[in-house]
């Protein structure tokens, strides 16, 4: 699956292609609707079916100093897009230039120009253009003037929720994985490059695997029961830590994954934990023994939990 930038003319296997339209953060239930909808489209007309998604989000871009929130990488959207049957993904780099075009000139540069879509599919509440001067009513009567056609899909609910990237997000930082995954269709997860620590665990017979996180939104500090997705696709069950270590000092914010009966070198290698059940808060030790005694209980606690999870 191609990965585009989208302030440039796609290639031309893939005008005239149906584009789903939106951030995508996430890729849970209701966005897999919209681009369910345009893969089915462009599979009826005989085209491409594109995924348009905007990096950095536009909140990112208008208030940098928002805490992290985001869910997936342009890489990991990228893999689920493709897994939805999407052809290729559209990146449309969120800056100045792009947050100052109007409705008409978005639609007349990206979609057109550069896009040359024949149908475009967002969610009913999708908004554009400087000021968000632009919403689906006015989508719709710009592609009518340029020949392209517009569908929108309705809100997804769950549990007579509306599912959401905010819902996920104040489940992840409830301590509620599980919730998550429901709404996502899949574990949350973390992906990073291995990173040297102060190798403490290996001391302790708990040697981690520590990865910085990044814009990645914070769930809940704690103990987690995790799957980690090696770089050779291995998929190896663990424990991990996300929080800032407060028996060790100084404090310090990451992500440590122990992987069960796994001795293998991965400094430097991509890894991707998924988060599958909070096990308990973070707590400061009086001391490495208490500390060693509590990590003995949470991996076991995790083993049982990860063998009732397909």
């Amino acid at each position: 699956m191609e990965r585009l930038d989208g302030g440039a003319p796609v290639p031309q296997r893939y005008r005239r292609g149906i584009v789903a339209l939106g951030n995508f953060d996430g890729f849970h239930l209701g966005h897999q609707a919209v681009v369910g909808r345009a893969v089915a489209l462009a599979r009826a007309r005989g085209v491409s079916a594109l995924v348009a998604t905007f990096d950095p989000h536009p909140v990112r871009y208008f208030k940098p100093d928002t805490a992290p929130f985001r869910l997936t990488t342009l890489d990991q959207r990228l893999r689920l897009f493709a897994g939805a049957g999407a052809d290729a993904m559209v990146v449309l780099h969120f800056d100045e230039v792009l947050a100052r075009l109007s409705a008409a000139a978005f639609v007349d540069e990206c979609l057109v120009a550069n896009l040359g879509v024949a149908g475009v599919v967002t969610g009913e509440d999708f908004t554009f253009g400087a000021k968000r001067g632009g919403n689906v009513q006015v989508l719709a009567t710009l592609g009518a003037a340029n020949g392209f056609s517009c569908d929108t899909v309705g809100p997804v609910t769950a549990s007579d929720e509306v599912v959401s990237s905010s819902r996920i997000r104040a489940l992840l930082q409830g301590a509620d994985p599980a919730g998550a995954a429901r709404l996502l269709t899949r574990p949350f997860a973390i992906a990073g490059t291995v990173q040297h620590g102060d190798k403490v665990g290996r001391t302790i017979g708990y040697p981690t695997a520590n990865i910085d996180m990044g814009t990645y939104l914070r769930p809940a500090y704690g103990i987690y029961a995790v799957r980690a997705r090696l770089a050779d696709g291995r998929v190896v069950d663990g424990a991990a830590n996300i929080g800032v270590r407060p028996t060790f000092d100084p404090p310090k914010e990451l992500l440590e994954v122990f992987l069960f009966d796994f001795a293998e070198d991965l400094y430097g290698q991509p890894i991707e934990v998924e988060l599958i059940a909070y096990l308990r808060p973070e707590a400061k030790f009086d001391g490495l023994d208490a500390l060693v005694a509590q990590m003995d209980a949470d991996c076991a606690a995790a083993r049982v939990v990860l063998a009732a999870v397909a």
